[in-house]
């Protein structure tokens, strides 16, 4: 087993059975409900936002490992960006999870959201490690329906 892939899998297995900032978040500024119908998947997300910078953010609900450990890493890198910077961290993450097999996926910027590169190998499970990121994009820009990952 490669070094990536042994790390992609202790990382899943470490954020789903202790997934960070896994919380209702009363004060929030933002918050939108993201379903994903195939696998299950959903979730609340929450953010806190001071002017233009994520001060905080979680999520709750349930799902499969990969959506759960997706949500959990994403919202322990969030906290202290702009909200420019966390949509094109999100245009960085959508790139890399659904980038060809075929082609070396671009980790710059991503830090240990690389790991998530290994999802590429498995088509249906996209949408999983996507939906958190989906839904803070869709929450950061104003939408305010609940986010389906087959919309």
């Amino acid at each position: 087993m490669s070094d990536l892939k042994e790390l992609y899998q202790d990382t899943i297995l470490d954020h789903n059975k202790n997934p960070r900032n896994f919380h209702k978040m009363p004060d929030a500024t933002l918050s939108l409900e993201g379903y994903n119908p195939l696998c299950g998947d959903h979730l609340f997300l929450y953010v806190k936002l001071d002017n233009d910078v994520i001060t905080d953010v979680s999520f709750e609900g349930s799902g499969c490992a990969i959506s759960k450990s997706s949500a959990s890493l994403m919202t322990t890198v969030l906290k202290g960006k702009r909200v420019d910077e966390a949509i094109s961290l999100f245009e960085k993450f959508h790139d890399l999870i659904t980038s060809p097999m075929d082609k070396q996926p671009n980790t710059d910027g991503l830090g240990k959201l690389a790991v998530f590169s290994g999802v590429r190998e498995f088509p249906a499970r996209i949408k999983c490690a996507g939906l958190a990121w989906h839904t803070l994009k869709s929450a950061l820009e104003g939408d305010q329906r609940t986010i389906s990952t087959e919309q």
